[in-house]
């Protein structure tokens, strides 16, 4: 059993998160093209459709706040010679796109809005120590900017508040080790994926007629941990599971003015596991469970209005031709529910429930 006969179906269909839920991760900084055999390229696209709703406190509904989120993916990998391969890896990591309807004279959160994308490219080099063990590593750069207003009632003096931060990149890095005994499917892989600092030029907007300021404001991406372990255990059959740690803690947004840190978020651990099976030569299917645990409680950011989540994947690849092969998934996550605050910080301006998003995705590959 080859290892790529599965792995390649279930890692498309986590291909897009919804970044609602605490923090900004949308596609957990992926890294598998790596372990492909040979030389290999691939393309892939990923859409989520979230349902985000509410009332706030004041008994007002809130709409959904959630837009439809797109994102893109490339990656190719060059097999060097037996023992040595470089990979490059082009992905969309960081993101959110939300707005609050209602009046912000008359509503809690009434206009309130955040939009952030990111675009980070990685060059990573892998060295076969042996056909067991492997390491790899290499440099990331992140680029990011934004966007976001505070208004409604629930945000007083600053009701109409906005900073816009332009694009800066920073300069991380990634380093892994893995052990594979081919024979069964077994691997196993540590990545550990450091901070990456911006200082990003900011132009904040105050309510009353108040002059614009324009200064820096520094902020950090957070380092990840992940442990992926998969292993075929029956005939056509692979089972696999993850644990990622990433430290959103660290992340805040401090404009130049005394204006309060615009993103508190925690620290989140996402646990996933899954079983792939061969159905034939050409096609291959998977199915995967995932559950986000966030640190501390669910009295959250307005600009994060959920707590935690779960998700199930569907997943499937058909191999067109020696070369080419095309892989989708679709994915259904359920989002925790939360009860946003301003200041006071443990008083609720609002409450979020019952929501969920739909993602899809797909992905071209093709070895040469």
């Amino acid at each position: 059993m080859k290892s790529s006969m599965l792995t390649a179906s279930f890692a498309l269909a986590l291909t897009l998160n919804p970044a609602y839920a605490g923090n900004l991760d949308r596609t957990k900084t992926p890294i598998d093209i790596i372990f492909e055999q040979g030389s290999y390229a691939e393309l892939s696209f990923g859409f989520a459709m979230p349902s985000v709703t509410g009332v706030d406190s004041l008994g007002n509904a809130i709409s959904n706040v959630g837009a439809d989120i797109s994102a893109i993916g490339a990656g190719l990998k060059l097999q060097l010679s037996d023992h040595f391969s470089l990979a490059i890896i082009y992905d969309q990591p960081y993101g959110v796109d939300l707005e609050y309807g209602g009046n912000p004279a008359t509503t809690l959160l009434g206009g309130t809005m955040a939009k952030a994308e990111s675009d980070e490219l990685k060059i990573l080099f892998r060295y076969g120590i042996t056909d067991r063990i492997a390491v790899y590593g290499g440099p990331r750069i992140v680029g990011a900017d934004g966007n976001i207003t505070l208004s409604g009632l629930a945000y007083g003096g600053l009701n109409g508040y906005n900073a816009r931060f332009s694009s800066d990149q920073g300069l991380g890095y990634v380093l892994g080790a893995a052990y594979e005994i081919p024979e069964i499917a077994f691997r196993a892989a540590l990545t550990y994926h450091s901070e990456v600092e911006l200082n990003m030029q900011t132009t904040e907007t105050f309510p009353g007629g108040a002059p614009a300021a324009t200064g820096s404001t520094k902020s950090t991406l957070p380092q990840s941990v992940k442990l992926q372990v998969q292993s075929g255990v029956a005939q056509n059959t692979l089972l696999f599971g993850s644990i990622r740690w990433s430290e959103w803690s660290v992340f805040t947004l401090n404009p130049p003015s005394p204006a309060p840190n615009l993103a508190s978020m925690v620290d989140a651990w996402t646990y996933e596991i899954g079983v792939g099976y061969r159905f034939s030569d050409k096609f291959s299917a998977s199915v995967t469970y995932s559950y986000e645990d966030e640190e501390g409680n669910n009295l959250v950011s307005p600009l994060a209005p959920n707590f935690g989540n779960q998700s199930l994947t569907l997943g499937g690849k058909y191999q067109v031709t020696d070369q080419l092969s095309l892989a989708g998934g679709v994915k259904y996550t359920w989002l925790g529910d939360a009860f946003p605050v301003t200041n006071p910080p443990n008083t609720p301006r609002a409450s979020f429930s019952n929501n969920d998003a739909i993602s899809v995705g797909v992905k071209i590959g093709m070895s040469f």
